[in-house]
């Protein structure tokens, strides 16, 4: 077999050696397949397919496929795969996570897997984080899989349902990870099965795996509309909170990043408001609006989490610095930060659908990855997804030289000692790429640059277009560019002509992230393929993460430090401290996102039995029928709810029971026929019955009447969708209760788990109750039609 060949040998061989063993076969066989002709090498394409059929696996064909792609894009790109790209491509077989160097060709590793899994027939999504590369990925790539006979779709926003169909149809389908989750939410709302547009999951591709699952993991993707909401209350929501004080009226738990009323604040506003009991449930939208105007003030800054631009509040993406247009937040905390700002009220968003982007992902049956940094947190990704990380050497030597921080006592020392630094590279022709933390921070170090006449490029991207060229052109000779953490990723950073010479590229990273993961993604912007590069953060004793994570260790540690002219501390202890507080902050946000998860877990499963529930309504050719065995037992319990046994029967309100009934059941129900001087249930249910067993009688006759089945069906989607909305938005204020009654040492989960699940078992009855009395309303009103005008006909 021939060997496999590294750039370095890897620290886990061991661990690669399976794969290694497969790639060797490939490599064994790779001339065979070099001396096919085109035709017999589109061929394997059904041979694979029919030998799928009789048994063998994927995996069993996988050295024969692997050496198949690596042929056709040698032939039609001009690209012929690495062994270590082939290793990659086995390891996203194998649904884990291939970490893989900047710059190593991941996108060209994914065509690799894709191809094999697409043999199934059942689909394979090759997802990435934007359109830009959506696009851009599936028009290098589909080339290589179109040579070989699969068709390649792409899915991004605003296609329209003819279009997306077709996409997901296609054997491979590139598309934006977001937009995979909202199609599930919108193929939930449709009134027809043919309406859908995703097929069944069957196995996804990650590009960036560690910023969809880790870092957006507790994002929630909501389908909103626009309800004209409290925006009044809001405004004076705002105008109280903003008096309130940190540890007097409210508690900021700095590290959770959540912020709560206590005593002193609850009195102050009911004080303001005039109420006894500001939690009382008649004053839950106001509780609501207090507490989302508190978030506004203390959780939300601008320039930071979201920019004021035209009269706008347009968020940031707190983990790429971009501005995110068209999105907005929901539950009115979006108009709690227009009040703070003294900007128009939009309306509000009220939640019809919503998923988050870890519970999506989660619904794949077969799911991989590629990244460039994940193994720092494997243990989350394997419990969570069921994922290992596995480093894949790279293909050359990595030349990247990262030297140790340096560490400044103020954030203007620290500013001083980047611009210092970028303009001495400058001046020797070498390329400086500064990755902030924040787009206030990226325009701060741009002033200073300005103000001494040094030249750059500022990349706070509202294009992603825009963002990948110009980062593009980051690595040419004395170019300086400053732009957030993640600014272009997913695109390489070539080196210009002469620059490796010099060193190659020189990232200064100005913050240490929460996660050290993220401070080696910005790393990995340097030194691709073996080209030479460096790396040094340059921060602060007054940057967030120790302002948040290390306020009392630092104050001990201060009258330590023996800082130098320039502010440059020099104490091994600084270390340990930076070390420390992105520790704890990353244990912190791994709990946040635990927590988020337990609790986003009771509401998926709610969500998983209202969607079959959907599915069969759409499905079921005799909705009416259907509608019938769902409420069989709904009089029984009507009768029980209006004469409980801890009441007096003369007590019972008979005469509303009976409308109750004649709501839901067909034949007219006259309880006086059945009630004496003094009421009895059981003669009651006995009277009921026989009228039930006529009314299931009555809803079969209407089977074959594809004008009432079609308006059973409408009429029962519209209440499922309509209740399903309350009930979001009822479990979105019992979680917010959740946060107070954490304060009072009882247990949260537990909490929401037990009552959302009572709430989930009231939605279900009101359904069901609900679907009775609306289809028994149509038909009584149109049984009543038809008999007048057959009585009208009969007269005539």
């Amino acid at each position: 077999m021939k060997s496999i060949k590294f750039g370095k040998t890897p620290k886990n061989l061991r661990e690669l050696k399976p794969f290694i063993k497969i790639a060797e076969k490939v490599n064994e066989i790779e001339p065979q397949f070099m001396s096919l002709s085109d035709e017999e090498l589109r061929a394997k394409t059904d041979e694979f397919k029919e030998r799928l059929k009789n048994g063998e696996t994927i995996h069993d064909l996988a050295p024969e496929a692997f050496a198949t792609v690596r042929e056709a894009s040698r032939r039609v790109l001009g690209l012929r795969h690495f062994d270590v790209q082939i290793i990659g491509g086995l390891v996203l077989l194998k649904g884990n996570i291939a970490e893989m160097r900047t710059g190593e060709g991941k996108t060209l590793v994914a065509t690799l897997p894709a191809y094999l899994v697409a043999l199934e027939g059942k689909g394979c999504h090759v997802i990435t984080v934007n359109d830009y590369l959506a696009t851009r990925d599936r028009e290098l790539m589909a080339p290589v899989h179109e040579f070989l006979g699969l068709t390649v779709g792409l899915n991004v926003p605003e296609m329209d349902t003819a279009a997306k169909k077709a996409a997901y149809n296609c054997d491979i389908t590139y598309g934006v990870g977001t937009e995979f989750g909202f199609d599930l939410l919108r193929d939930n709302m449709v009134n027809s099965f043919e309406e859908k547009v995703q097929r069944p999951f069957h196995f996804a591709m990650l590009d960036e795996a560690d910023s969809v699952l880790i870092d957006e993991a507790k994002t929630p993707l909501i389908i909103a509309s626009k309800d004209v909401g409290s925006n009044r209350l809001y405004k004076v929501a705002s105008m109280v909170v903003k008096n309130l004080k940190n540890e007097v009226d409210y508690t900021f738990d700095r590290e959770m990043k959540v912020v709560h009323f206590n005593d002193s604040g609850i009195d102050k506003c009911e004080k303001t408001f005039g109420v006894d009991n500001l939690f009382d449930l008649e004053h839950s939208q106001l509780l609501h609006c207090l507490l989302q105007a508190l978030r506004a003030k203390v959780l939300f800054q601008r320039d930071i989490d979201y920019i004021v631009d035209e009269g706008e509040i347009k968020l940031v993406d707190i983990n790429t610095g971009r501005v995110m247009e068209g999105r907005s937040l929901s539950d009115g905390l979006h108009q709690a930060i227009e009040s703070k700002e003294g900007l128009k009220n939009t309306d509000e968003n009220k939640t019809h659908a919503s998923i988050t982007i870890q519970n999506y992902y989660r619904l794949y049956p077969h799911l991989s990855g590629m990244t460039g940094t994940a193994k720092t947190d494997e243990e989350e990704i394997r419990k969570v997804y069921g994922m290992d990380v596995i480093n894949i050497p790279t293909n050359k030597t990595n030349l990247r030289i990262d030297h140790p921080d340096k560490v400044y006592m103020t954030k203007e020392e620290k500013y001083a000692a980047i611009t210092k630094e970028a303009q001495a590279r400058r001046e020797k022709g070498q390329p400086v790429l500064i990755g902030t933390s924040s787009i206030i921070e990226s325009e701060e170090i741009a002033k200073r640059m300005e103000n001494q006449g040094i030249q750059f490029q500022l990349l706070n991207a509202k294009n992603t277009e825009l963002e990948a060229r110009l980062i593009s052109v980051a690595g040419q000779h004395g170019m300086i560019t400053i732009a957030t953490n993640m600014a272009g990723r997913g695109t390489d950073i070539i080196l210009g002509e002469g620059v490796a010479e010099l060193g190659g590229l020189h990232v200064i990273g100005t913050e240490r992230n929460e996660s050290k993961r993220i401070d080696d993604q910005l790393k990995g912007r340097s030194a691709r393929q073996g080209d030479p590069g460096s790396t040094q953060f340059i921060i602060s004793l007054e940057d967030y993460l120790f302002e948040r994570f290390a306020t009392e260790e630092l104050e001990r540690l201060l009258p330590k430090l023996k800082p130098d002219a320039d502010g440059l501390v020099r104490s091994k202890a600084v270390y340990k401290l930076v070390d420390s507080a992105q520790t704890i902050c990353e244990g912190v946000n791994y709990q946040m996102r635990e927590y988020n998860l337990k609790l986003e877990d009771v509401l998926n499963n709610q969500r998983d039995v209202m969607y079959k529930l959907r599915d069969k309504i759409l499905l079921e050719e005799d909705v009416i029928g259907f509608i019938g065995k769902q409420t069989e037992k709904l009089p029984e319990e009507i009768i029980e709810a209006f004469c409980p046994d801890e009441a007096d029967p003369l007590d019972w309100d008979i005469e509303q029971l009976e409308v109750e009934l004649n709501s839901v059941l067909l034949p007219d129900v006259e309880l006086e026929k059945a009630v004496g001087e003094i009421p009895d249930r059981d003669l009651i249910l006995q009277y009921v019955e026989p009228i039930a067993e006529k009314h299931r009688e009555e809803l079969a006759g209407f089977a074959e009447n594809e004008d009432y089945q079609h308006t059973a069906r409408g009429i029962s989607l519209f209440v499922i969708d309509s209740f399903w909305q309350d009930h979001l938005d009822t479990m979105q204020q019992l979680k917010e209760g959740m946060g107070l009654r954490q304060y009072q040492q009882e247990d949260p989960v537990t909490l929401f788990s037990k009552e959302g699940y009572e709430l989930f078992q009231q939605l279900f009855q009101d359904i069901q109750y609900e679907m009775a009395i609306r289809v028994n309303s149509y038909m009584i009103r149109t049984t009543n039609d038809y008999n007048e005008m057959n009585d009208e006909g009969a007269e005539e």
